[in-house]
């Protein structure tokens, strides 16, 4: 397997490249607009051919670099069926697999951070990797005040989904903001202050006082990330 982590300051986001030695395919996962160029740079130095550009949900911090890497590479781009996107190439349901030569990622539906929200599974040589975009973070967990987000769905998100995976399970976030680059869910279980609740009810007292600001590029990203990324008529 051929795996990178990628970096954009400005939103704190983390992209991932997974691609298949055998067949020289890939995925992208959480593409920014603003890194396109970079992201078709090492996609030609590493010999690979894009064959998927992936959202976890619809994002509210940046902008998509989706349709502008379909544009360049004609790969698919997938987004959860809830966003009701008219732009993807298909939309997302739980379960979906999606195969990359001979790698294969399993979509879960983990709703809560939004209503689209998926993260992704990924089983290598007996190793699991989990990419969980906002709704499990390292240390934290995405806000659930804005896009339908709901602290229940998320509640429920967490505890019968993702927790559920192998403990040692790798987890790779949407986002760190102080430095983090992978946890395990062991780990989170065990030092996530958001998931040392007792119940649901605690878990939805704690996520509806956060009393967060709204992201600042909400207003420009998410109606440009429903048309994923592309100028808006």
């Amino acid at each position: 397997m051929i795996f990178r982590q990628l970096f954009e300051r400005e939103s704190s986001t983390y992209t991932y490249l997974i691609g298949c030695k055998k067949t020289r395919t890939a995925a992208l996962i959480d593409a920014v607009k603003e890194e396109v160029p970079r992201y078709l740079q090492l996609l030609d130095e590493l010999d690979l051919k894009l064959a998927y550009a992936l959202d976890t949900h619809t994002h509210a911090d940046h902008v998509t670099g989706a349709g502008d890497l379909r544009d360049a590479t004609g790969c698919i781009t997938l987004l959860g069926e809830n966003a009701q996107s008219a732009c993807v190439s298909e939309p997302l349901r739980d379960g979906d697999e999606i195969t990359i030569g001979s790698l294969m990622l399993k979509a879960l539906f983990t709703p809560g951070h939004t209503d689209d929200s998926y993260s992704f599974v990924l089983e290598h040589q007996g190793k699991s990797y989990a990419f969980t975009g906002d709704t499990l973070l390292i240390r934290g967990t995405g806000r659930t005040d804005f896009q339908n987000g709901n602290a229940a769905d998320q509640y429920n998100s967490l505890v019968n989904k993702l927790l559920h995976l192998p403990g040692d399970t790798i987890v790779y976030p949407g986002h760190d903001y102080k430095g983090w680059l992978l946890s395990t869910i062991d780990e989170e279980k065990a030092h996530n202050p958001r998931l040392q609740v007792k119940d649901m009810q605690g878990y939805i007292e704690l996520m509806n006082n956060l009393n967060l600001p709204n992201p600042k590029m909400m207003d420009v990203a998410v109606p440009a990330n429903q048309a994923c990324g592309q100028p808006l008529a």
